[in-house]
């Protein structure tokens, strides 16, 4: 049985960081792509970054980058993602996810559906 772990949240003002760490359990993750997306009220799920099996290639929604830097750990099968300025709109749950069907070398997907496992979620709050 896979597992997605998501800790790391809490609460925190504008323009402090936070590191959230999402560890997976029941499958090595050495060799797929993993993502982290954020669901405020009200709104859609929403990517925020992706980096590729051993990390060489990332990708960001603009209203992140210089900000949060995803990161990954084969050998303690973890992601991370560390934020950076944070701003109340960047308050939402976040979740990381885990894709098993492709795994290329540059593969970093951006939409839900190419994920296959996700976490229970983590929550952000950001006060002003």
């Amino acid at each position: 049985q896979v597992q997605l772990v998501e800790s790391g949240g809490g609460l925190a003002q504008a323009g402090d960081s936070l590191t959230l760490s999402c560890v997976v359990s029941g499958r090595t993750i050495s060799s797929h792509a993993m993502g982290w997306f954020r669901q405020a009220p009200g709104k859609e799920r929403e990517f925020v970054a992706a980096i590729s099996w051993n990390g060489g290639n990332t990708r960001y929604v603009d209203s992140v980058k210089g900000r949060f830097t995803i990161s990954r750990d084969n050998a303690k099968n973890t992601v991370y993602l560390q934020m950076n300025n944070l701003n109340p709109e960047d308050t939402a749950v976040y979740f990381c996810a885990l894709e098993i069907h492709y795994g290329g070398a540059a593969y970093t997907p951006t939409d839900v559906q190419s994920y296959d496992y996700w976490g229970q979620g983590t929550q952000v709050t950001v006060s002003s």
